[in-house]
């Protein structure tokens, strides 16, 4: 069996008056995370994982910031776009880890429900999908709230 590992990194700033997006959930929030699309942060992590996987280039290849089509776009359409992109070259993705980097708000209630959002574009079991948070213990933009940061790894099995 042919097995493939990507690790994913995306950073965001945090601004008012934008929705909080993370992991295919909208987590309630002073800030938002500013972007081209709406800005999920974790989902752009795991899309980038599972492309690098397969050395496909990053999300920004394929769903590149200077096209309007992608104005405003939902991540999950990205992630689901990735996993196609993944497919065609005859891979499934294994599981994911991942770790979200902000002060606030606290994820643990959502965590769940983000875990059931990606499983299902995924198409794979909760149990697939690890998702972490961590604090910077207010040290640099993340910890003076000004952005939000998170990685992943994503493992892929060649389908026989």
């Amino acid at each position: 069996m042919s097995y493939r590992i990507g690790q994913g990194v995306d950073f965001h700033q945090l601004v008012e008056g934008r929705d909080l997006w993370l992991g295919g959930v909208k987590v309630p929030h002073v800030k938002g995370a500013l972007g081209h699309s709406d800005a999920d942060v974790l989902l752009h992590a795991i899309c980038d994982a599972m492309l690098g996987a397969l050395a496909l280039g990053d999300i920004g290849t394929h769903f590149p910031d200077t096209s309007s089509e992608f104005k405003n776009i939902d991540s999950k359409i990205l992630l689901k776009r990735s996993l196609e992109l993944i497919s065609a070259k005859g891979y499934k993705v294994v599981n994911v880890d991942a770790t979200l980097c902000l002060e606030k708000p606290k994820i643990k209630p959502y965590v769940d429900e983000m875990r059931k959002v990606i499983a299902g574009i995924l198409a794979f079991d909760v149990s697939d999908i690890s998702i972490k948070a961590t604090t910077t213990e207010t040290m640099g933009f993340v910890g003076r709230e000004e952005g939000v940061m998170a990685y992943a790894s994503a493992l892929l099995q060649k389908v026989q």
